[in-house]
C-alpha cells in the first residue's frame, strides 16, 4: 500500500495551494512514518480546531496501516 500518495491525495484534497504539499515517508520493519509539510497559510486548514482534522487524517492512515501490520504515524509541520 502506498501511504504516501493516500496521505498526499487527503492533504491536496484540503488545502488551497496543493501544489504545495509534500510528504516525505521512512520506512522501519513494521513502522511506517509520514512528514507532512504545507505551505504556512495552509497549515491551520490541515490541523483543524482543536486539531480535528489531523486527528482525523491520523485515524486514517493508521487503519490502513493495520490492514498490512504496520504502524503509521503522521507529524505535520
Amino acid at each position: 500500500m502506498d501511504y504516501k500518495q493516500i496521505l498526499t491525495d487527503i492533504a491536496r484534497a484540503i488545502v488551497d495551494t496543493p501544489e504545495e504539499v509534500k510528504v516525505e515517508e521512512t520506512v522501519e520493519e513494521n513502522e511506517v512514518k509520514l512528514l507532512l509539510t504545507v505551505a504556512p497559510d495552509d497549515t491551520g486548514m490541515v490541523i483543524g480546531r482543536h486539531g480535528k482534522i489531523a486527528k482525523a487524517i491520523r485515524s486514517v492512515m493508521k487503519v490502513a496501516g493495520n490492514k498490512e501490520g504496520k504502524r503509521v504515524t503522521v507529524e505535520i509541520e
